[in-house]
């Protein structure tokens, strides 16, 4: 999405650029510095939550209410985050993320 943006790949000019070796690709815009460190973000809370839901498969709690439950709200919170970040709405996104951070708190939880 960050390059989209950056090569404005919805015109015949930036959808050439996306196709080239990309190394003239125009200056990033502000939307497009926040796609990429939304992007950033979301694979840094991603290798959180495959770690909790590893340790709360190998506890054999996968199944419990309490991992399925906080494993549907980090998905929900993130799913919420991303467009929140792209938007550039600062509070939310943060209490958008706090959110997730307790999804995973309640997978790690239901571990101990």
């Amino acid at each position: 999405v960050a390059s989209t943006l950056r090569a404005h790949g919805w015109t015949p000019a930036g959808l050439m650029t996306l196709f080239s070796n990309r190394e003239s690709m125009p200056p990033e815009t502000a939307l497009a510095k926040r796609a990429d460190r939304a992007t950033t973000n979301m694979l840094e809370g991603m290798v959180m939550f495959v770690a909790v839901l590893a340790a709360a498969h190998f506890a054999g709690k996968a199944n419990s209410a309490q991992v399925q439950d906080g494993a549907a709200l980090f998905f929900w919170a993130r799913l919420a985050y991303w467009p929140c970040y792209l938007a550039g709405i600062i509070y939310l996104r943060t209490a958008i993320w706090l959110a997730s951070v307790v999804g995973l708190a309640m997978i790690a939880l239901a571990v101990l």
